[in-house]
């Protein structure tokens, strides 16, 4: 019998289980060590509940904003003078159980999956134990819960160990009135006044979703705007949206302390100014879990932030030691995190194998209306990263969107002046994460704007809209217009 090969994952997140599945597959000897159930931060505690929840939100929305202009008439027994109350309302408690319940459920998939291809899965907190052997294996010792300690040898060790939620020191949360995102899921009924810290990703999903479920909403963003990150258009869009629904969208506001009193919160601001909910949300970014592995004493090289430094491939700088996903500080998303580790067992085992490209990546933001965008973006191209000409048509012309009441939002596409190759675009829409897809195949595969503007669309549909600026992109090239 031949000689296997052993990786072990410490980590049981996307960047982990893919790449245990991955690695069984090629025929590796395979142990996953992960503590709190595989799926890792995204299936029990992010992606996965944070979307059941907004899903929830998505559908509230979307009954409160067009069920009169549909010519939709709901029975309503309210007395007259109380006319104005909410028709539709939401049971909190019985959503967390079902957000809770698919994320086990998930997670129980994901298990058997990796145990199905041939993985051993170990409950417990894994660490690199010293430096690499002279035949060039590398140890990892597990501590399970109960204390006991068990070492494994490992030709190749792969860290994906996530991240947790940033706290300030002024404003940590008691699970109770102020929480970070790991800790909604156990409320049981809704906050009526919601203050939300942070307009990134988490803090717009956030409070998007809460707004729509009936809480009172206060977003205190410290830039000028929601999601800075994000394309601009897409985040006045975003941000109009937030305002014409009722939220208090505070800009250029940082946060400073959070502080119980009684049944109610007070945020103070750097300006001095208090604001004041019955719950608090702190959505103030991520740190990496780098902490207590072993990794610099076994040579791995850590950035100032704390996250692993990587290459393409995912090598850290101690070799036979590879990284993925949010520990590596490269795109918090679990797709990235997946094709991290999935490039890891490929280099590590010999196969053909491309590096990671981030100028192909689509990511996508679950907001009402959702913010989908893949490739470069309007930011590269006004800092002059890339030379591209660029269309947006909104979605209020597209018939489909009239139909369905559809008021906000656009398609954006960018492409390369002389060859019409696209390479980036941007949706804003319902759904957008479905719809940002064939722009995704349009930028991975050089696809041009006239091969786009040439293949058949549904009509009517909001992806006529992909089309049509295609079309558009395709005539002003053939006119050199800018």
């Amino acid at each position: 019998m031949g000689y296997v090969t052993r990786i072990v994952i410490i980590g049981g997140g996307p960047g982990g289980y893919e790449a245990a599945l991955t690695a069984a597959q090629l025929g590796a000897e395979v142990t996953v060590v992960d503590c709190d159930g595989l799926g890792g931060a995204s299936v029990l505690t992010d992606c996965v509940p944070s979307k059941t929840l907004i899903a929830t939100a998505e559908v509230m929305t979307t009954f409160d904003s067009s069920y009169e202009e549909l010519g939709i008439i709901v029975a309503d027994d309210t007395p007259h003078i109380e006319q104005a109350a909410r028709v539709v309302g939401v049971d909190l408690g019985k959503v967390n159980r079902r957000v809770k319940r698919l994320a086990l459920a998930q997670s129980h998939d994901i298990t058997a999956s990796v145990t199905r291809a041939g993985a051993r899965v170990m409950r417990g907190r894994g660490r690199l134990e010293g430096m690499q052997a002279l035949d060039g294996s590398r140890k990892v010792v597990v501590t399970a819960a109960d204390g006991t300690e068990e070492t494994l040898t490992a030709d190749a060790v792969l860290i994906a160990t996530g991240g947790h939620p940033r706290e300030l020191p002024d404003a940590q949360p008691d699970g109770e009135r102020i929480l970070n995102w790991t800790q909604v899921y156990d409320l049981t009924e809704l906050p009526e006044e919601l203050i939300v810290v942070g307009s990134g990703v988490t803090g717009a999903e956030f409070a998007g979703a809460y707004q729509a479920l009936g809480s009172k909403v206060t977003l205190v963003s410290s830039r000028d705007r929601v999601l800075p990150g994000e394309d601009p258009d897409a985040a006045a869009v975003l941000e109009d949206v937030f305002r014409r629904r009722g939220m208090n969208v505070m800009a250029r506001s940082r946060a400073q302390s959070a502080k119980r009193v009684g049944d109610r919160v007070e945020v103070t601001l750097a300006d001095g100014r208090v604001i004041t909910g019955t719950h608090c949300l702190m959505a103030v970014g991520a740190i990496p879990n780098s902490a207590g592995l072993g990794l610099e004493e076994a040579g791995v090289k850590l950035r100032d932030s704390g996250h692993i430094w990587t290459d393409k491939v995912s090598r850290t700088s101690a070799p036979g030691v590879y990284a993925a996903g949010d520990v590596t500080g490269v795109f918090a998303l679990a797709s990235v995190a997946a094709m991290q580790g999935r490039i890891a067992v490929y280099h590590f085992l010999g196969g053909a194998v491309a590096p990671l490209d981030l100028n192909t990546v689509s990511s996508n933001v679950f907001t009402d209306p959702e913010i989908a965008t893949v490739g470069y973006s309007q930011a590269d191209v006004d800092a002059g990263k890339i030379d591209a000409r660029v269309v947006k048509l909104p979605l209020l012309r597209n018939p489909r969107a009239k139909m369905q009441g559809i008021r906000d939002g656009f398609v954006k596409i960018f492409c390369r002046p002389g060859t019409g190759i696209v390479v980036g675009g941007v949706v804003v829409a319902p759904r957008a994460s479905e719809l940002i897809h064939p722009i995704s195949i349009a930028v991975d595969n050089n696809l041009t704007v006239e091969q786009i503007a040439k293949a058949f669309t549904v009509y009517p549909s909001l992806s006529g809209s992909i089309a049509e600026v295609a079309r558009q992109l395709q005539t002003r090239k053939a006119g050199g217009a800018g």
